[in-house]
C-alpha cells in the first residue's frame, strides 16, 4: 500500500505531494501537522492538493496520509440557525456540532426521468417578480447585475418572505467582505428569519480553496432537506467571486488557461451545481431507498456580478 507521501513543494493553498500512489481525486489527506486537504490534481509523478486549512505550519519534507474517504460534511435539522465555514463546521457557536449524518459534496443531478415538472410557485414577495416572472420550487433563476444594484437585497427579501411558509433557507456567502456577511445576518436575524435559515460563510479572508467548495457545501445540505420532502430555497452569492477562486486554483496547479484565464471546464464548475436544483419525483425517492410522501423541492437563486452592464462577459 503506497498511502503516504512528502510534501515537495507548497504554494498559496495548494501542496505539491511525491508519492500518495494509492490517492484518489477528491480524497481527503491528513498532513502531520492535522492540516487537511482535498486531491485535486493526479500526475504522473505527483499529487497535487488543495488545502482547507492554514498553510503556515506545513514544511517542504513532511509527512502526509491518505484517509480512503471523499469529502464529507455534517447534514442534519441540527444545522438550522447556524453559522458554517465550507467543511460544515459552526462558527457561532464554541461548543462542536453533531448531527446524526454526513454527507459527500460532489453528487451526480438527478436525471430528466427522476424529475417532476414545476408547478408550485415561491413567492419572493416582490410583486413585479411573482406578478410578470414567477419563479417555481425547484427552478433556478439568475439574478445578474452590476456592483451595488440590489441583488442581495433581493435574495435576502425573497428568504424573509419565506417566513412561516415551511421552506428552509440557504445562504451561500463566496468572496464576500466579512462587513457585508454580517450585515446579511444582522437584516437576518432582525426579522426572524435565523430560525429558518442556514448561512455557509466563505468571505474573501478565507482561502480559494474554501470559497471553492462552499456552494457545494450549500448544495449538499440542501439536497438532504430536499430528500426529506422539504421545500428548500438557496442563494449563492455570488458564483462571479467562485469562478474567481476557481481560477486561482487552476493557475496555481498550472492548468492550461483560456479566456480571461479562466480554465477550459469553468462552465461545467456552474452546470454541475445548478443542475442539482430540482423537484424530483416518486421514482428518484424509491431508486434512492428514500420513503417520503412528500416530493421536495430544492429551488437555487444564483447572483453574478457584471461589469458595467455586460451581460455578455465570459462567466
Amino acid at each position: 500500500m503506497n498511502n503516504y507521501g512528502f510534501i515537495n513543494k507548497i504554494y498559496d493553498g495548494v501542496v505539491e505531494v511525491i508519492g500518495l500512489k494509492d490517492a484518489k481525486y477528491g480524497e481527503m489527506i491528513n498532513f502531520e501537522s492535522f492540516e487537511k486537504g482535498i486531491v485535486f490534481s493526479l500526475n504522473k509523478n505527483n499529487v497535487n492538493i488543495v488545502l482547507l486549512d492554514n498553510f503556515q505550519n506545513l514544511k517542504q519534507g513532511q509527512k502526509c496520509f491518505c484517509t480512503d474517504k471523499v469529502f464529507e460534511i455534517p447534514v442534519g435539522f441540527e444545522l438550522i440557525g447556524k453559522i458554517l465555514n465550507s467543511k460544515g463546521e459552526c462558527l457561532n457557536i464554541k461548543t462542536k456540532l453533531k448531527t446524526k449524518k454526513t454527507d459527500v459534496i460532489e453528487k451526480i443531478a438527478p436525471g430528466v426521468m427522476d424529475r417532476e415538472s414545476v408547478n408550485e410557485p415561491l413567492l419572493t414577495g416582490i410583486k413585479s417578480i411573482d406578478c410578470m416572472i414567477p419563479i417555481g420550487k425547484g427552478q433556478r433563476e439568475l439574478i445578474i447585475g452590476d456592483r451595488q444594484t440590489g441583488k442581495t437585497t433581493i435574495a435576502l427579501d425573497t428568504i424573509i418572505n419565506q417566513k412561516d411558509k415551511n421552506v428552509i433557507c440557504i445562504y451561500v456567502c463566496i468572496g464576500q467582505k466579512i462587513s457585508s456577511l454580517i450585515n446579511v445576518i444582522n437584516k437576518l436575524k432582525k426579522f426572524n428569519c435565523l430560525d429558518y435559515t442556514i448561512i455557509i460563510a466563505a468571505t474573501a479572508s478565507n482561502s480559494a480553496a474554501e470559497q471553492y467548495i462552499a456552494p457545494y457545501t450549500g448544495c449538499t445540505i440542501g439536497e438532504y432537506f430536499r430528500d426529506l420532502g422539504k421545500d428548500c430555497l438557496i442563494v449563492y452569492d455570488d458564483l462571479t467571486k467562485h469562478a474567481w477562486a476557481y481560477r486561482q486554483i487552476s493557475l496555481l496547479l498550472k492548468r492550461p488557461p483560456g479566456r480571461e484565464a479562466y480554465p477550459g471546464d469553468v462552465f461545467y464548475l456552474h452546470s454541475r451545481l445548478l443542475e442539482r436544483s430540482s423537484k424530483v419525483n416518486k421514482f428518484f425517492l424509491e431508486k434512492n431507498k428514500i420513503f417520503n410522501k412528500n416530493n421536495g423541492t430544492l429551488t437555487a437563486f444564483p447572483i453574478i456580478e457584471t461589469l458595467e452592464g455586460d451581460v455578455t462577459s465570459f462567466i
